[in-house]
């Protein structure tokens, strides 16, 4: 197994502990993903979006949202999961779907240009948003959800991996933090916790 796939684990592990402790004990909905309210900040950026444009989290007021960080260049686990996430999607009704957004947050900036990320967001359907900023913006971010990234050495022709995060985090309207999602759970399983969050949103 390399570095690449082995470190998001390790660097989520402290998180999934602490809020598999608390939402055991939570007494609240039953998810298979993990409980994170209360012990993720809620979420707050300062980005760019695939237009160009400068973005904050209050943009997103009103949604539920759906946070993944990834790269356009990444070979497996960026398009598995938001492949993923399409297809639990669509397992929700078209009216619920309108009132979802997918913020596919790229850590790799020198190469993800808003063009590359439209271009790359564009193939995963309607609702979902690339985003990304500078190494300030993006160390900021990340640090304040626990979660790192981190670059490979170049190849020959100047290719490099990126180390991120697996997980996929889960906000609601009000931005708060509400579900950690990781890659083991199953595209009805996501489907399932998404409905039973929306649930007790209502």
């Amino acid at each position: 197994m390399t570095l690449r796939k082995i470190l998001p684990r390790v660097l989520l592990a402290a998180v999934w502990g602490v809020a598999i402790t608390l939402s055991g004990c939570s007494g609240g909905p039953e998810y298979t993903a993990h409980d994170i309210t209360g012990v993720m900040p809620d979420l707050e950026f300062n980005l760019t979006n695939e237009q160009g444009e400068a973005v904050t989290a209050d943009d997103y007021d009103g949604r539920l949202k759906l946070l993944f960080f990834g790269y356009t260049n990444c070979p497996d686990i960026c398009p598995a999961t938001m492949a993923r996430i399409r297809a639990a999607l669509g397992g929700l009704d078209a009216e619920t779907r309108k009132d979802i957004d997918v913020l596919f947050l790229s850590v790799d900036p020198q190469r993800d240009t808003p063009e590359r990320l439209q271009r790359f967001t564009s193939s995963f359907g309607d609702g979902v948003v690339g985003l990304t900023g500078n190494q300030d913006q993006l160390k900021a971010l990340t640090k304040r959800y626990r979660v790192t990234y981190g670059y490979g050495e170049p190849n020959d022709n100047g290719f490099y991996l990126v180390s991120h995060s697996s997980a996929i985090f889960v906000y609601g309207p009000d931005n708060r933090s509400r579900l950690l999602i990781n890659q083991q759970e199953s595209v009805d399983e996501i489907t399932a916790d998404l409905k039973t969050l929306l649930a007790q949103l209502d």
